[in-house]
C-alpha cells in the first residue's frame, strides 16, 4: 500500500524532523471500540447504498431509463454528463498522453530542441485542437494582460491593480460576450465566427484555468522587477522554485505561451506557477523517477476502478436526477447524498490525477490537488486547504499573503473567497456563498484559538470532536443542498429526521457515528505526525 503514503503521492508532503505526534491511542480500549463500530457501520452503509440500486427496489423503474450497459454488472450509472464525457474519451486521452511524451522526447533528443521551445510549438497545436479558432479569443485576453503589465511596469502597485482588474474583467467579458460575432467588429476576424471550434467549443470554461497561469506569469514578472531580499532562514527547495525570481529575459512572450498552453496542465491543471514551471523545465526534479511514476499510475488506476465499482453497483446519480427516493428512510436518503458527494469528489480527483500523471511522465511535477479523501474531513478550514490544493496554494501566494495574510485575516479572506466565487462563475449567489464561507470559517478560527490553551486537558479532544461533528453537518448540508439532494431532498431528509421516531433515532446514531469518525480522523493525523508528516488539513 506504499502508493497511499503521502510522500509517495507528492514529494512536497515529505516528513520533517520538526513534526512530532502524541502517543498512539490505537490499542486503547476506546479505539478498540471505535474499530468495532467501523467494522459494523461501514459495511452497513455500503450494503444500504447497494440495496437502493437493486432491481427489486420500488423506485428502480423511475430511474432505470438513465442506466447504460455495464462491463462489471449488467447496468452502469453513466448519467452524469461531465464524467460521461471524460469516461467515454479516456482511451483517447491516454493515447494522446503517450503520443505527446514520445514525440517530445524524440524531438528534444534528435533536433536538440529545448523543452520550452517544444512546449511553445506543441502547445499551440494542442490548444487549437481543443478550442479551434476560439484560441484567437484566448490570445486576445492573454496578450492584453501581457501588454498592460509592460506598460505600467514602472509602478508595481499600479501594474498589479491593472493586471487583476483586467483579469477579473475578462471573466465578465466572457460571461456576457463569449459568442459575440467578432466579424461584426472587424471583418478580418469573421473566420473566428464560422471556423472550426475544436473538440471543446466552450473555450470560456477552461479559460478560467488559463487566467490563473496568466496571473502567475505576470505577477512573477512584477515581483522579479521589484525583488525583495529574503533575510529569513533557508527555505525549502519548493519555496525557492516558486518564489525565487528568474532573470528578466525569461519572462518572454515565447515562454509565456509555452507555459499557458503546456498540454498536460492546459485543460484543468493542477496549477503550477510560472517560476516553478521554467525551473523544472530546465532541471528535472529528483522526485520524478520510475518508482514515483509506477506508484502514481497504480494510485490513479485504483481511483478509476473505485469509481467504476460505485457507478456499477450504486446508482445514486440516476436516483438523484429523477428524485426516486419515495418511501426511503432518513438513513437511506443520507446514503444517497453521501455517495453522491463521493462521486463528485472522484469525478474531480480522477481527471486531476490523470493530468498530473501526464505531467510526471513528461518530467514536470505539479502539486497534488487532493490529499485527503472527502470523507476524512472535520474542519471547514482544513477541507479548504486539502480540496483543490494547487488552487489554494495559488490564492495564498498571489492574494492572501500580498493582502497581509494572518495579520489582516478577515480582509484577506474576504478577498480570497470573493475571487474564488467570481472565478468559479459570475453569479451573485456565488458571491454570497464566498462571503458566507468567511462567516462560517471565522467562528471555527476564533474558537480553535481560544480552546487551544486547554489542549492538555483530558476533555479537550472530546470537545473538539463534538465541534467536528457540528462542522461535518454544516459542510454536508451545504454540499448536499448544492450538489446532491437539492431543495426537495434536503426538505424530505430533515422532515423525516425531526418528525418521526425513526428519523430521530437515525439522528442520534448518526451523531454518535460522526463523533467516532472524527476521533479516528484526529488519530490518523497524529499517526502521520508520528512519522514526521503534517499535511495541515
Amino acid at each position: 500500500m506504499e502508493f497511499l503514503y503521502p510522500p509517495t503521492i507528492d514529494h512536497r508532503l515529505a516528513p520533517s524532523p520538526d513534526v512530532k505526534g502524541k502517543p498512539s491511542l490505537w490499542k486503547t480500549p476506546e479505539f478498540r471500540f471505535y474499530l468495532l463500530a467501523f467494522i459494523v457501520v461501514v459495511p452497513w452503509m455500503i450494503k444500504t447504498s447497494i440495496d437502493l440500486s437493486s432491481t427489486e427496489s420500488i423506485n428502480y423503474p423511475k430511474y432505470s431509463r438513465l442506466l447504460s450497459k455495464g462491463w462489471i454488472t449488467e447496468r452502469v450509472d453513466n448519467s452524469d454528463a461531465q464524467y460521461r464525457f471524460f469516461r467515454d474519451n479516456l482511451h483517447l486521452l491516454l493515447a494522446l498522453m503517450v503520443v505527446h511524451v514520445v514525440v517530445r522526447r524524440l524531438v528534444t533528443a534528435t533536433l536538440h530542441c529545448s523543452r520550452l521551445n517544444f512546449d511553445f510549438f506543441f502547445g499551440f497545436v494542442f490548444a487549437f485542437a481543443v478550442h479551434g479558432v476560439n484560441v484567437v479569443k484566448i490570445m486576445g485576453h492573454v496578450l492584453i494582460c501581457f501588454t498592460l503589465v509592460r506598460l505600467f511596469k514602472g509602478n508595481k502597485t499600479l501594474a498589479t491593480i491593472v493586471l487583476w482588474g483586467y483579469g477579473i474583467g475578462s471573466l465578465f467579458i466572457n460571461s456576457n460576450y463569449r459568442t459575440y460575432p467578432l466579424g461584426s467588429i472587424l471583418p478580418v476576424l469573421s473566420f473566428v465566427d464560422t471556423g472550426f471550434k475544436g473538440i471543446v467549443a466552450r473555450w470560456d470554461v477552461f479559460y478560467n484555468f488559463t487566467l490563473l497561469r496568466v496571473l502567475s506569469f505576470n505577477l512573477d514578472y512584477i515581483n522579479a522587477l521589484y525583488p525583495v531580499k529574503d533575510t529569513e532562514k533557508p527555505r525549502s527547495s519548493e519555496f525557492q522554485r516558486v518564489n525565487g525570481n528568474l532573470p528578466l529575459e525569461d519572462y518572454s512572450l515565447k515562454h509565456y505561451f509555452a507555459y499557458l498552453f503546456y498540454a498536460p496542465l492546459f485543460i484543468a491543471g493542477p496549477i503550477l506557477t510560472f517560476n516553478d514551471y521554467v525551473k523544472q523545465s530546465r532541471s528535472t526534479l529528483p522526485s520524478i523517477n520510475k518508482k514515483t511514476i509506477v506508484n502514481y499510475t497504480v494510485l490513479f488506476s485504483v481511483c478509476v476502478l473505485n469509481m467504476e465499482l460505485i457507478l456499477h453497483f450504486i446508482h445514486v446519480n440516476a436516483i438523484t436526477k429523477t428524485r426516486a427516493w419515495e418511501g426511503d428512510t432518513p438513513f437511506q436518503i443520507s446514503m444517497i447524498g453521501l455517495v453522491n458527494l463521493n462521486i463528485i469528489w472522484l469525478k474531480l480527483l480522477i481527471p486531476w490525477r490523470l493530468f498530473r500523471l501526464w505531467a510526471l511522465l513528461d518530467g514536470i511535477d505539479p502539486p497534488e490537488n487532493m490529499i485527503r479523501c472527502v470523507d476524512n474531513n472535520y474542519s471547514a478550514l482544513a477541507f479548504w486547504k486539502g480540496w483543490h490544493r494547487s488552487y489554494n496554494k495559488f490564492v495564498v501566494k498571489y492574494v492572501y499573503i500580498p493582502l497581509g495574510g494572518a495579520s489582516n485575516r478577515i480582509l484577506a479572506s474576504l478577498a480570497v473567497f470573493t475571487f474564488v466565487a467570481i472565478w468559479h462563475d459570475i453569479e451573485l449567489r456565488l458571491l454570497f456563498w464566498g462571503w458566507l464561507i468567511v462567516l462560517f470559517l471565522l467562528p471555527e478560527y476564533f474558537i480553535s484559538n481560544h480552546f487551544r490553551q486547554y489542549e492538555s486537558q483530558w476533555w479537550y479532544r472530546h470537545v473538539c470532536a463534538i465541534g467536528g461533528v457540528v462542522n461535518i453537518w454544516l459542510m454536508m448540508v451545504a454540499n448536499l443542498y448544492g450538489f446532491a439532494l437539492g431543495h426537495d431532498g434536503i426538505k424530505k431528509l430533515f422532515g423525516e429526521m425531526f418528525s418521526t421516531w425513526n428519523g430521530f433515532g437515525f439522528l442520534i446514531l448518526a451523531n454518535i457515528s460522526l463523533f467516532i469518525a472524527v476521533q479516528v480522523m484526529f488519530e490518523i493525523r497524529e499517526e502521520e505526525k508520528r512519522h514526521g508528516i503534517d499535511l495541515k488539513c
